[in-house]
C-alpha cells in the first residue's frame, strides 16, 4: 500500500514547502537543522518555533512547540511545523513523534487571530492552506504520533492533538481542551468536525461544536477526547511509556491499519481543498466576522490590563 505521505500535495507557501527531492530538500534547508551526531547519539534540530530532538536508539523524536506566549498557530509557525514533520517522515530512522509544549500552562492556544483579522483575501487563503497542510501532515503521518498535552489546548490546539494517534493530558483542573470556535463567532470547518467525530462520536461532537465546549481533563478523558491523564510533571514520561507499546507493533501492519481508518477523512479534504479555502476566505472576510474577531481581541486586551 502506498504510504500516506504520497497522498498529500505539498504546501504552496512560496519558497518554503516547494516540491523537492530528498537531496534538494536537505540542501534547501541547510542551516535550519543542526548536524546529526552518530546513530548512538541524539540529533537536535531547532527552528524559530520548534525544537526537535531525535533519539536514534528508540527512533522517537520529541517535537516541542516554543512560540511565546501561547504557541499560536501563525502562518510562519505552521510552515515550520509542516517542514519539520515532513523531514521526520522522510527519516527512515524515525518511527514516532511525541508532540508537546515548551511553554507553561498551554499546549497551543490555536489559530493566530492576527492571521485572520484585517488581512487580504490572498493572505487568508495562504494561511488556511497552511492550516490544512499541518493537519494533513499530522493526521496522515505514517509515524506513531503521541500528543503530550501539558496545558490548555483550545480550537486549533485541540485539532492538532486530535490529529495524533494518542493523547495524554496533564491532570490539572485549570487546563481545558476542545473546539470552541462558535464562541468566537467562527464555524469549525467540516474536516475539524470529521476529526472530532472520529474521536468522540456524533452526538458528543454535535454538542461540543454547537456550544463551543472546553472540557477539563477528567471530562475529556470520560468522552474519549484524550486517552490518558498524567500528573503535569509526568506527561512527557507518560508519553514515552505509551509510545513504547506502539513501537512493539510491526510498522507495516500499524501503518496500513491507520490508513484504512483515516484515508476516507483525508480524501474528503483533498477532494474539496480549494473549495474549503474559498469558503474560509469568503467567511472570514465578512464584516460581521471581522467585527466578532475585533471584539474578541479587545476582550483579550482587557484581561491583560
Amino acid at each position: 500500500m502506498a504510504t500516506l505521505l504520497k497522498l498529500f500535495p505539498t504546501c504552496t507557501r512560496a519558497g518554503r514547502l516547494a516540491h523537492l527531492s530528498r537531496k534538494d530538500w536537505a540542501q534547501s534547508r541547510r542551516g535550519t537543522l543542526l548536524p546529526c551526531f552518530p546513530a548512538s547519539q541524539r540529533c537536535a534540530s531547532t527552528t524559530s518555533y520548534l525544537t526537535v530532538e531525535m533519539d536514534d536508539n528508540t527512533g522517537v523524536a520529541v517535537v516541542t512547540m516554543k512560540s511565546p506566549p501561547v504557541n499560536s498557530l501563525s502562518l510562519d509557525f505552521l510552515t515550520e511545523f509542516s517542514i519539520s514533520i515532513e523531514k521526520l517522515e522522510m527519516d527512515r530512522k524515525c518511527r514516532g513523534v511525541i508532540l508537546t509544549s515548551g511553554l507553561p500552562k498551554v499546549f497551543s492556544a490555536g489559530l493566530d487571530i492576527m492571521e485572520m483579522y484585517g488581512k487580504s483575501p490572498e493572505h487568508c487563503a495562504e494561511f488556511w492552506r497552511a492550516v490544512q497542510e499541518m493537519w494533513l501532515k499530522l493526521y496522515g503521518s505514517n509515524m506513531i504520533t503521541i500528543a503530550a498535552v501539558n496545558g490548555s489546548s483550545p480550537a486549533g490546539g485541540c485539532l492538532m492533538a486530535m490529529a495524533c494517534d494518542y493523547r495524554i493530558m496533564a491532570d490539572n483542573p485549570k487546563y481545558s481542551i476542545g473546539l470552541n470556535e462558535t464562541l468566537l463567532g467562527i464555524v469549525a470547518p467540516f474536516w475539524f468536525k470529521d476529526t472530532m467525530m472520529n474521536t468522540i462520536g456524533f452526538r458528543a461532537t454535535e454538542l461540543a461544536l454547537q456550544l463551543g465546549l472546553l472540557h477539563n481533563a477528567p471530562n475529556a478523558l470520560r468522552i474519549g477526547l484524550v486517552d490518558e491523564l498524567a500528573p503535569e510533571k509526568e506527561v512527557l514520561s507518560a508519553a514515552s511509556t505509551a509510545i513504547s507499546k506502539w513501537l512493539a507493533i510491526p510498522d507495516h501492519a500499524r501503518q496500513i491499519t491507520k490508513s484504512m481508518m483515516r484515508k476516507p477523512t483525508i480524501d474528503r479534504l483533498l477532494s474539496h481543498r480549494d473549495q474549503d479555502i474559498n469558503n474560509f476566505v469568503s467567511f472570514i472576510t465578512k464584516d460581521s466576522i471581522q467585527k466578532s474577531l475585533q471584539v474578541y481581541m479587545e476582550r483579550l486586551k482587557q484581561r491583560k490590563t
